[in-house]
């Protein structure tokens, strides 16, 4: 598509008009300069013979109003008196350039008027609607590209970031152990069964941390292990450091110790972290993959069935680690479920 420029006839007159006011001696006429089209406005140049600390140049407009010009030379102290000015659209039609002698009291000054004709045709006046309406076009097209190519981006970063989650998972399950629940390790309000099921014996409020140790327990390496939370309202899965795995089997107070622990909660419809940090806006899964890394000290937790990371810990503690599990006090099951790889 090409695109014409809309030319308007400009006819320039030149009038000199000599206006001297002599109080002694004479003057001398500046030269005006039309020179040319700049800036979207047409630029006026004045010359005199006289030095800029001799005189003083004055611009005013066809309403006797001053405009300031810029010295055409950065020597204002012996260079002559030179300034320019740019005549904008709607400023006026005239202006004049006037020469003041500083010391004689003398001025004279020096004026152009420019015509213009704004008339424009009716096949001009279709040119620049068809103009218009081709520049609206490509606008619009322009619009709906980017929109497109956002839509596109978001999808790709989606996609992207979908696989970056499976791959991970993938890593994580690639580590898969057996893990079995050891009743001398747990709260006196827990029932196991199969060594791998776990619930409350009572729907009353229990102690939050009523909990169930594994009998596995892990120093290096990577291991990965999934719970079955179902439709669960509540529950509470972690590891646990060697000292309080020891301390709740020697335990008679049915007090949860004091000691290093990482977990994930789920409660009221909300994931919270050891300490009560919030997780992000996940909704309930079904089956929860923990991945314990003891090379990389870091604890993660997956959505099983949308192989995708839920949220990552840093294990700040060394030494044996154990899985823990809280069933709440729903009354339903949790059940620690065999991998299949």
């Amino acid at each position: 598509m090409g695109l014409s420029v809309q030319m308007r006839a400009v006819m320039f007159i030149l009038v000199l008009v000599p206006a001297h006011h002599p109080t002694a001696g004479g003057g001398h006429d500046p030269l005006l300069v039309l020179d040319g089209y700049k800036d979207d406005g047409i630029q006026l140049k004045c010359f005199s013979e006289r030095l800029f600390s001799e005189v003083q140049l004055l611009w005013t407009d066809d309403r006797g109003d001053n405009v300031t010009g810029t010295p055409l030379t950065t020597d204002t102290t012996t260079g002559n008196t030179s300034s320019s000015i740019i005549l904008k659209p709607g400023s006026g039609n005239s202006m004049s350039c006037k020469i003041v002698d500083k010391l004689l009291k003398t001025s004279t000054e020096s004026s152009v008027v420019i015509a213009e004709n704004n008339k424009t045709t009716t096949s001009e006046q279709n040119a620049q609607k068809e103009i218009q309406k081709e520049i609206d076009e490509l606008n619009d097209e322009l619009a709906e590209e980017q929109e497109r190519f956002q839509k596109e981006h978001q999808d790709l970063l989606s996609k992207i970031e979908k696989v970056q989650n499976e791959l991970e998972f993938r890593r994580a399950h690639s580590n898969a152990v057996n893990i079995t629940l050891d009743e001398d390790c747990k709260h006196p309000c827990l029932v196991i069964e199969d060594k791998n099921k776990v619930k409350s014996s009572t729907q009353e409020e229990i102690p939050p941390k009523a909990v169930v140790v594994a009998t596995e327990g892990f120093s290096e390496e990577k291991h990965y292990w999934e719970v079955e939370v179902a439709d669960k309202s509540e529950w509470e899965l972690g590891v646990v450091c060697e000292e309080i795995r020891n301390t709740l089997r020697s335990n008679t107070i049915n007090t949860f110790p004091k000691g290093n622990l990482l977990s994930l909660r789920f409660s009221q419809g909300e994931y919270s972290l050891t300490g009560g940090n919030g997780v992000r806006n996940y909704k309930p899964c079904n089956m929860v993959g923990v991945f314990l890394d003891q090379e990389l000290h870091k604890l993660s937790f997956f959505d099983v069935e949308e192989k995708c990371l839920l949220v990552s810990l840093s294990v700040e503690f060394s030494g044996k680690l154990y899985p823990f599990f809280s069933p709440g006090s729903d009354g339903k099951w949790l059940v620690v479920s065999p991998v299949h790889t």
